[in-house]
């Protein structure tokens, strides 16, 4: 893989529009690219997903992206990158082994994060968005779960902020909407990994119970007011 001067000069411009895209905990800086600690113990999500899933999830899958990540990118200028800029430069310039590892280990990032705490419900200015773009919570909830069942293989659901309007979008393998110059609110992980050990192939099953016992609402509002 190489990048001529015109391509890291471009590199000024991913960085200013990925601090729109940016989790409430931001990734290192620059490479080596570290995995965050998981905010919480392993059987904190039980029994909506086991701590078995979590450690293999977490431990082995999430661990794996970056260790990959990391060795792709040393000595090139993706060093100098944070991870969203990584995530965006790399889709710009078709790096597609670099996208898939930087995209995954980024929406990992998120998926983890946004179950911390409980699943407190939506209030204020985005409950107030999710009736206007969705009729109501609940309406979101099924929107979501049917998504999920949409999306072919692997893949994402996604809830989104596309400028003042708020979607579900379903994307397969390491879809990220950074990559689309969209906001993650919210990102279920339906790959295979993050469900068949409790779900088998029932996962509408998983997703319902994600959305509607483990994610942390109060967290999203504060990536919608972000």
């Amino acid at each position: 893989m190489q990048m001529n001067r015109r391509h890291v000069l471009a590199i000024s411009g991913a960085a200013a529009a990925t601090t729109l895209f940016a989790p409430a905990i931001k990734a290192r800086a620059a490479a080596p690219f570290k995995q965050p600690e998981l905010p919480y113990a392993e059987d904190a999500l039980a029994p909506v997903i086991s701590a078995r899933t979590v450690g293999l999830h977490y431990g082995k899958h999430h661990a794996g992206y970056f260790k990959k990540l990391n060795t792709l990118v040393e000595k090139t200028p993706y060093t100098d990158l944070s991870l969203e800029e990584v995530v965006v430069r790399a889709k710009k310039d078709g790096d597609t082994a670099i996208f898939n590892n930087a995209a995954q280990a980024w929406n990992h990032n998120l998926y983890w994060q946004q179950f911390k705490g409980g699943s407190a419900a939506p209030k204020g200015a985005f409950l107030q968005a999710i009736e206007k773009d969705f009729g109501g919570f609940d309406e979101l909830k099924k929107k979501m779960t049917a998504e999920g069942d949409n999306v072919f293989g692997t893949g994402w659901i996604w809830l989104v902020k596309d400028g003042d309007k708020l979607s579900i979008v379903g994307m397969q393998d390491a879809g990220d909407p950074l990559a689309e110059g969209k906001k993650a609110l919210l990102g279920i992980d339906v790959w295979e990994h993050a469900y068949y050990l409790d779900y088998e192939n029932r996962r509408p099953e998983h997703v319902a119970a994600v959305l509607g016992k483990l994610v942390n609402w109060e967290f999203v509002g504060e990536q919608f007011q972000a």
